[in-house]
């Protein structure tokens, strides 16, 4: 009996990595998580970071500075807010982007950041409460699988924000074998939406 079931359970593993791997599950489900990807024009770009080590900027907060270095430079932007608390090792990702963007020539006085946030709630409601007072159009940059969350997140508490999202995990999906970990991602990823929905965050 025992054995019957471990051979069932790993039959349904297979045939899942193969669904995940060889038809366009990765490609349908980050669509529907993902925003507009466009080069945005505006007066803020909000960016929300990730992951941040203590000598090193991480891999998706990379990302995400890299294309709001690129819109920035595309023109229109008078300034740039950036949310990210502390990461694994107390360093806030924001000024690990922030030192990042200065380094390739946008002016340390039009980059401000938020350094409390551990969550993408919080990374709403503290950037809410910093721009209250500041006018103009606000895009809210971040990774597509992460635009769904984020954009309805800060629509709930309060702050308009127009959403765009740049080529995440959509870009891994174009080999085969960097499929399952998109499909990880967007597991984990649908969960917290659930998480968020139920508590009223989104």
């Amino acid at each position: 009996m025992l054995r019957k079931l471990v051979v069932r359970l790993l039959a349904g593993i297979g045939a899942l990595y193969v669904l995940v791997t060889f038809t366009p599950l990765d490609n349908w489900w980050i669509n529907r998580l993902s925003g507009p990807i466009y080069d945005p024009k505006g007066d803020v770009l909000i960016l929300l970071g990730a992951e941040a080590f203590k000598d090193a900027i991480g891999y998706e907060s990379y990302w995400r500075a890299l294309y709001g270095l690129r819109f920035w430079r595309s023109g229109g932007f008078k300034e740039i807010f950036i949310s990210a608390g502390p990461g694994v090792e107390g360093v806030p990702a924001s000024t690990q982007m922030r030192d990042f963007m200065i380094c390739q020539g946008v002016p340390a006085a039009a980059i401000q950041v938020e350094t409390r946030s551990i969550s993408t709630r919080e990374n709403a409601l503290f950037t809410k409460q910093a721009l209250q007072n500041t006018p103009g159009r606000k895009i809210l940059l971040t990774s597509d699988y992460h635009t769904y969350r984020a954009s309805r997140a800060f629509r709930k508490a309060g702050m308009e924000v127009e959403s765009c999202s740049f080529p995440d995990q959509y870009k891994l999906i174009r080999q085969y074998r960097a499929r399952w970990g998109v499909f990880v991602t967007l597991c984990e990823e649908t969960l917290k939406i659930g998480y968020y929905y139920v508590r009223g965050w989104i």
